[in-house]
């Protein structure tokens, strides 16, 4: 709530104008059934035709009024709503964007997407509503209330009984319905969840014939979300018969009252009776609106409660996040110098010991292989550089000062990341290289393709640099897509280059010419490979095996004193001269030896 309260704050004057002009609507309306009521009695039923002419032009004239008010009403309320939505939205897609990966990994993709859409869309449209209906609809059963009182006591108190029976039932519907609406969010997750896994693997489900699979699991999860929608809605559905049960009850009541009372002679108008019975409807439509507003209350807090868990788990992020203003915050260029004393690290929620004793030094300008079997903790040792999760002991220095004391904006920048997994976005080539710098010059652009042995490439599609690409890259190649995102880290022109397994798409020759380039620029760069040619070229050279350094030293060095390198150093070599054989031997069937 606290967290609705300040975002709404933002917009108080919007807001008092919209509940201003309803009230004036309110009012008017409020008003209306007593001014019918003196139509009939010192009109029609006195044939005074001024008196008629009289309260007709007001009745009219006012109607007219609420009508124009209304619709200023209903301007400001959609102006604070829409901006209340977007300024959510944009404040939860800023605090994800700012998560450490620890925080990050308390949500699955899918309810962060839930969240900033169908959940500030429900809050969105309660505040709406709020302006418009919620406040309104009670207080027009207050204001009818007590004009019905104060036209006719003795009829009016009829009117009375439904309420403790109706409070009591819409307290307890609001209740049942809030931790019920939050069940559907959770279902609708779910299902967002399997759509979102299915369309990013569409090309793996057909091609391994699993579409009746993937329909299966998803007919799965949406029939639960229909079940528990069904469920919740049905509580939902039945409160408005209720709640019109209860009224039109009492004001079968209050006109069977009228009946006794013209009949003992008592002094009770048409008019009166008319604007009772008016009164009555009024509140009866007015309980109702209150059925569905209880309704969308539960759903619009339920959805404000995953809301608020997203900037409570962010606040207690015990990550720290910059102060300062990344655009305005100048970038402190770093030398490069890293080392790593005594690191250890387990990824959150896992006690499991990714990497264990970790020490080691690059010097600035050097070019350090990380070798190391699959799950030895190779990837996760460059993701503490730049800060993406936290180390557990231990300590990580760049230019002799811990990482710790840097801004995040300090550090990255600094910084040139290419990840295992190749993430190219929906644009053009130029687009997709500049992302490592948005304010990169096309020479920068041409060079950093150049160096990325790219360049070439580019130049024989169809509009060059300015080819669109796919999404996810899906009209270039394997090695094309990891040239491009070398190119995209190395437009940054880094001190500090991570290359995470980039290259493994490539052939020997291109990498040789793409390691040469890189050193060119002259800045420290930690490479993940599996490959002699690469680690070849490599100052020095890093072993991890399950999580622990066990050996580091030049190829020459290691080829002397590690046994593991020398396995993979031989088997390398066997499948080197296989490949030269076998393209022997298919150059003498194509020759027709």
């Amino acid at each position: 709530m606290r967290t609705f309260i300040g975002y709404l704050r933002t917009y108080k004057f919007f807001v008092s104008i919209a509940i201003s002009m309803m009230l004036i609507e309110l009012l008017i309306e409020v008003f209306q059934p007593f001014m019918m009521s003196k139509i009939i009695d010192d009109g029609i039923i006195a044939g005074n035709m001024k008196a008629m002419l009289l309260w007709g032009s007001i009745l009219l004239g006012t109607t007219l009024l609420a009508f124009i008010i209304g619709i200023i009403s209903s301007f400001y309320s959609a102006h604070v709503s829409q901006n209340f939505g977007f300024d959510i939205r944009q404040s939860l897609y800023k605090c994800v964007q700012k998560m450490s990966f620890h925080t990050f990994s308390h949500f699955q993709e899918a309810s962060l997407m839930t969240r900033m859409t169908n959940d500030v869309t429900q809050v969105q449209n309660a505040v709406f509503m709020g302006m418009r209906i919620m406040l309104r609809a009670p207080l027009l059963v207050f204001g009818c209330m007590l004009m019905a009182f104060i036209i006719n006591p003795s009829l009016a108190i009829y009117l009375l009984i439904a309420f403790p029976i109706l409070a009591v039932f819409l307290g307890w519907v609001m209740i049942r319905n809030n931790k019920l609406f939050r069940l559907v969010q959770d279902k609708l997750d779910h299902v967002n969840r399997v759509m979102q896994q299915s369309l990013m693997s569409i090309r793996l489900i057909r091609v391994f014939v699993r579409m009746d699979h993937e329909n299966s699991r998803f007919e799965q999860h949406n029939q639960q979300l229909r079940d528990r929608t069904i469920a919740t809605l049905r509580l939902a559905e039945l409160t408005m018969p209720i709640v019109l049960i209860l009224v039109n009850g009492c004001i079968l009541l209050v006109i069977w009252v009228a009946r006794e009372q013209i009949t003992a002679g008592k002094l009770v108008t048409v008019g009166d009776i008319v604007a009772i019975v008016n009164y009555a409807m009024r509140i009866s439509g007015a309980l109702s609106m209150i059925a569905m507003i209880v309704t969308n209350i539960s759903r619009a807090a339920a959805s404000m409660d995953r809301i608020d868990e997203v900037f409570r788990v962010a606040e207690s992020d015990n990550v720290r996040t910059d102060k300062d203003d990344e655009h305005k915050e100048p970038i402190h260029k770093m030398a490069g110098h890293i080392n790593f004393s005594h690191v250890n690290f387990s990824y959150p929620n896992s006690e499991l010991k990714t990497l264990q004793d970790i020490t080691f030094e690059v010097a600035q300008g050097e070019m350090l292989a990380i070798m190391g079997s699959t799950g030895s903790g190779k990837s996760s040792l460059l993701q503490l550089i730049p800060r993406m999760y936290e180390v557990n002991q231990g300590f990580i220095t760049v230019d002799h000062g811990l990482i710790t004391d840097y801004s995040f904006h300090q550090l990255r920048s600094n910084i040139g990341y290419v990840p295992q997994e190749v993430l190219l976005f929906t644009g053009t080539v130029t687009e997709n290289i500049r992302w490592g710098k948005r304010d990169a010059t096309m020479d920068e652009v041409i060079h950093a393709a150049q160096m990325a042995q790219i360049h070439e490439t580019i130049m024989k599609l169809p509009q060059g640099y300015d080819t669109l690409i796919g999404q996810k890259g899906v009209n270039l190649s394997g090695g094309q897509k990891q040239r491009m995102s070398i190119a995209r880290a190395l437009v940054r022109k880094p001190q500090i280059l991570l290359l995470d397994d980039c290259t493994s798409a490539l052939d020997v020759e291109t990498e040789n010419k793409l390691l040469t380039a890189i050193r060119q620029l002259h800045c420290t760069i930690l490479l993940v490979t599996q490959k002699m040619s690469s680690t070849a070229m490599a100052d020095r050279i890093l072993i991890i095996d399950d999580g622990r350094v066990i050996a580091q030293g030049r190829h020459e060095e290691l080829l002397t004193c590690s046994s593991l390198y020398q396995k993979i150093y031989q088997s390398q070599s066997v499948d080197r001269r296989n490949d030269s054989c076998q393209s022997i031997s298919s150059a003498q069937l194509i020759s027709g030896r």
